[in-house]
C-alpha cells in the first residue's frame, strides 16, 4: 500500500483563495455543516463521521445542535495534514 501524501498549503494562501472572486462569500470564515460539506465536496454524514472520530478537532465547535466550522483551520487541517 502506498503512502498517502497530502499538500501543504500556508496560511497565505488559503486566505489568498478565499479573497478572489465570490468564494469569501460563499464561504464565509464561520461555517455551517452545509457549507463546510460543499466547500469539501463530500457528503455532511463524512463530515459527522470525521467528527466523532476526532479527525476535525481545532477547527469544529459545536454550538447548541448546531456544528460550526472555523473555514481556514478546516482547509489547512484537510490539505496538510489529511484526515
Amino acid at each position: 500500500m502506498r503512502d498517502r501524501k497530502t499538500l501543504k498549503v500556508t496560511q497565505k494562501e488559503v486566505t489568498q483563495a478565499f479573497s478572489v472572486g465570490d468564494w469569501g462569500i460563499r464561504y464565509p470564515p464561520l461555517l455551517s455543516i452545509d457549507q463546510a460539506a460543499d466547500l469539501l465536496q463530500v457528503p455532511k454524514a463524512t463530515i459527522y463521521q470525521w467528527n466523532s472520530e476526532g479527525k476535525l478537532t481545532g477547527c469544529v465547535q459545536r454550538l447548541g445542535k448546531h456544528l460550526r466550522f472555523l473555514r481556514d483551520r478546516l482547509v489547512l487541517k484537510l490539505m496538510s495534514k489529511g484526515v
